[in-house]
């Protein structure tokens, strides 16, 4: 399969090698550099036992010279996804898989910009990754993806699921994609951006009254505008669930932490900003998101 990942970020980078040893895998990113040093060394790839393996997909900054491809996998940054495929669009053709699998909701009108419903693919990943170097990456933690259709039956993405999971990235196809993009909202838009604002660890959102407190009301606005969107969850079994998940690792940085403490621009529009556009859609209030979403930005803007 051939196949390009825009975007080589920690999870980009995972991906990309990953896919690169059974399939055809170009990254494409911005910089001149960083690309140079995959291109030439290898991608390389640590897991947590400290095992490493160096991979090597094609890296470059146009895409120019590169034909139209069979998959297109999304994971630039949120609010730079239109940029990214008009830059790329010569790529995509009428049967190019177009697919996201990057943090937060919202994402379909960005890909249907660039092809039609049965083309787009919306996507969760359990996997983790993080930055060791400009060609380096640590595989932080496994987990199953899931992908589903934007409009349709997911089956047509069979060979997408099959590719990852024979490239060591374990992929299922679901009919319920939506409530587990909600699901895996409940924890990024409460503690993960709470974790940003305050600069500390995860597991500090439960220790401090206050910021606990904060985390109860997000999941209890989110919890009610899922439910409006037609995905039921228990505001009482979430927070419950989220308590049990910042206990079990405190330790954690997110990486909206990391973009507010290096002076990037952070997915909130796509996190807490998607909860405030849903709930809007439904009359839901949603005042603590709407505060988040005007702190974070207001931190952005320093």
């Amino acid at each position: 399969m051939n196949i390009t990942v825009i975007g080589p970020g920690a999870m980009g980078m995972l991906f990309g090698g990953l896919l690169s040893q059974n399939n055809s895998v170009t990254l494409i990113g911005r910089d001149p550099v960083k690309m140079e040093h995959i291109r030439e060394q290898g991608l390389l790839i640590r897991d947590v036992d400290g095992t490493e393996n160096i991979y090597h997909p094609d890296a470059v900054t146009s895409s120019k010279n590169i034909p139209v491809q069979d998959l297109v996998i999304v994971f630039v940054k949120s609010a730079d996804t239109q940029t990214a495929l008009s830059a790329h669009s010569g790529i995509i053709g009428e049967n190019t898989i177009l697919m996201t699998l990057q943090n937060g909701a919202g994402h379909e009108p960005d890909l249907l910009q660039f092809v039609r419903p049965g083309q787009a693919a919306v996507g969760v990943t359990m996997q983790g990754s993080y930055i060791l170097s400009d060609r380096a990456v640590c595989h932080s933690g496994g987990g199953d993806s899931f992908i589903g259709a934007v409009e349709g039956d997911p089956s047509r993405f069979a060979a997408i699921a099959a590719a990852l999971t024979e490239s060591g990235l374990p992929c299922h196809l679901s009919d319920s994609v939506r409530q587990m993009v909600w699901n895996k909202l409940m924890i990024n838009a409460s503690s993960s951006v709470l974790s940003g604002i305050l600069q500390v660890a995860q597991g500090y959102v439960i220790k401090d009254a206050s910021a606990w407190k904060l985390a109860q009301a997000l999941i209890r606005e989110l919890c009610a505008v899922a439910t409006a969107d037609g995905y039921s969850f228990d505001p009482d079994a979430q927070i419950d669930r989220l308590y049990h998940h910042l206990e079990a690792a405190p330790g954690g940085f997110t990486s909206i932490y990391a973009d507010l403490k290096n002076g990037r621009r952070t997915e909130v529009d796509y996190i807490n900003g998607f909860v405030v556009r849903t709930g809007k859609k439904y009359d839901i209030p949603t005042p603590t998101h709407e505060l988040i979403v005007d702190l974070v930005h207001a931190m952005e803007n320093r």
